[in-house]
């Protein structure tokens, strides 16, 4: 599907948002990422996060893909002017989140790859690149592991044999629950975009928090 302006003012995949809230809060989160980098907040605060994505959302369709395109070339040019040390130091993320410099170059891929998705144009989690879900598979299972909300010990399984463990520890004599599908499914599910839709499981699959 090719997005118009009436397609663009239609539901995303993401609840209560629009197409136009999706492409609003990718620009709005390169500027975010820009932030960090200068040593600033990522957001102002969560309000006026939300406020400024609710204000883009009301954009035209070709406002929106300019905004787009203009934020994504200013945190390539921020990107390209890193140096070396730069790349080592920890930056501050929303909510409190840290992580190193070098690590926010693939946290954006996530934002542009997932986001695709919810614009529910045509681009599905099947299409995802390989090289994308290996590692957002193994950045999601660390993610959860030891999660006070994942009581169980997960094994992710895919189709190919390959395996990543995540939730609680192991215990002495439980086997954990082996969930079994396609690399893309199961980031489908661990990313919250599906239910398990693709998966196989000893049971039910448990539910997730919240990225």
């Amino acid at each position: 599907m090719k997005l118009d302006s009436a397609e663009v003012t239609q539901p995303s995949q993401l609840p209560g948002w629009t197409r136009a809230h999706v492409l609003a809060h990718l620009a709005r989160n390169a500027d975010a990422l820009v932030n960090v980098l200068a040593g600033q907040p990522m957001y102002r605060s969560a309000e006026a996060r939300d406020a400024d994505i609710e204000r883009g959302a009301g954009s035209t369709l070709a406002e929106l893909l300019d905004d787009v395109r203009r934020t994504a070339s200013r945190l390539d040019t921020a990107f390209h002017g890193l140096t070396e040390e730069d790349w080592k130091r920890t930056v501050t993320l929303r909510n409190g989140v840290t992580d190193l410099a070098s690590a926010l170059p693939f946290r954006r891929w996530v934002e542009v790859e997932l986001h695709h998705v919810d614009l529910g144009i045509g681009y599905t989690l099947e299409d995802l690149p390989g090289t994308f879900l290996d590692r957002e598979l193994t950045t999601l299972a660390r993610r959860f592991a030891s999660h006070p909300d994942v009581p169980e010990a997960i094994e992710l399984r895919a189709e190919d044999g390959r395996v990543w463990h995540t939730g609680a520890e192991p215990r002495e004599g439980q086997p954990p629950l082996v969930v079994a599908g396609s690399p893309s499914a199961l980031v489908g599910w661990l990313a919250g975009r599906t239910s398990g839709t693709g998966l196989s499981a000893r049971g039910s699959l448990p539910k997730l928090p919240p990225l």
